[in-house]
């Protein structure tokens, strides 16, 4: 039951994330980490094996743990991801504002010339 459910909530996230890009709320760079994170669970939903497998492999001896584990960083990759972004736009909106202040006092000199 709870495969199925899973199934239902990866077909379900992935067309929620195809119209977000769709209606132009995502864009299409940042919709991509998304749509592979919906077609791992969408995978791992129909295969339920494949985490046995892997936790074996691992050696983990519950493999729900490893799921959390691999999602944790998957998580802490993506803010950190984000932060980035942030940091370069806040650095490029302080550019724009500077220039933007050269670009209004330019004017008003030639202004207050005339």
């Amino acid at each position: 039951m709870i495969y199925k459910l899973a199934l239902i909530f990866a077909v379900l996230f992935l067309l929620f994330i195809i119209d977000l890009v769709r209606k132009n709320k995502l864009d299409e760079k940042y919709s991509i980490l998304w749509i592979i994170f919906g077609i791992i669970i969408l995978i791992v939903s129909i295969f339920p094996g494949i985490v046995n497998t892997i936790a074996t492999a691992f050696g983990v001896y519950y493999p729900p743990s490893l799921m959390f584990l691999i999602g944790f960083f998957v998580v802490g990759a993506y803010i950190i991801h984000i932060s980035l972004v942030i940091t370069k736009q806040n650095k490029m909106i302080t550019k724009l504002n500077q220039e933007l202040s050269i670009l209004k006092e330019k004017v008003e000199k030639e202004e207050n010339d005339k």
